[in-house]
């Protein structure tokens, strides 16, 4: 059986009884990062063999897990925070797992995306959520273009390095737009900061940001 298993964005407290008993039956837990997810699981007091399952290995790895699959043997699946396969590896196993039959289900737990789109305090009838922006100036712009035209809520994930640059375009694409910028979500230093485009550079670029970020941009 895989178990994919939804871990703390933050808060170890967060983790659900469902997720620690997966981790506990599983024979061998396949992490995005095994140092961090060592200390997880050091915290839980579980002891446990890693193997690591990362973008750059995923698809070496992703034959040897549906290997060990098929021989009987339960693999928990995890990444550094949230759901595995939600901008973070293990799509691709699930997707082989359901090719070839194989049993698997999914742990839910806590996420970044409802956590930041509640915290927000805008509409959460209905939303979009796109991933990381892309890196580029260009094609960041044209990502935000098209989430102008979107009546819902809109979620990015970004990372402080390029915040400032994001904020900056949208000073140019939507400056009218409310936006939420939530940070650290679920730790000690949690923020929930709303404004403008223009608001928001101006904090930012004063008080450089640290730690893991959701931009939440107001419907039309």
């Amino acid at each position: 059986m895989l178990y994919v298993v939804a871990t703390p964005i933050g808060n170890l407290g967060d983790i659900t009884l469902r997720a620690i008993e997966a981790v506990k039956s599983a024979d061998v837990v396949a992490a995005e990062d095994t140092r961090r997810s060592g200390m997880l699981l050091k915290h839980l007091g579980i002891k446990k063999s890693f193997i690591s399952y990362h973008e750059h290995n995923e698809a070496a790895r992703t034959t040897e897990l549906v290997g060990r699959l098929g021989h009987g043997e339960n693999v928990a699946l995890i990444t550094d925070a949230g759901t595995p396969g939600l901008s973070d590896p293990g799509l691709r196993l699930i997707r082989e797992c359901i090719k070839r039959e194989l049993p698997f289900t999914i742990i839910p737990g806590p996420s970044s995306i409802p956590t930041a789109l509640l915290g927000s305090g805008f509409s959460a009838e209905k939303f979009c959520f796109r991933g990381f922006l892309p890196v580029k100036s260009g094609q960041r712009e044209r990502e935000l273009r098209a989430a102008a035209e979107r009546a819902e809520t809109i979620i990015f994930f970004e990372s402080p390095y390029r915040l400032t640059k994001t904020l900056a375009a949208c000073v140019n694409v939507i400056p009218e737009r409310q936006l939420c910028v939530a940070r650290e979500l679920t730790k000690k230093f949690e923020e929930f900061r709303r404004g403008t485009a223009s608001e928001l550079l101006s904090h930012f670029q004063a008080h450089p940001p640290k730690g893991e970020i959701v931009l939440v941009i107001s419907g039309s």
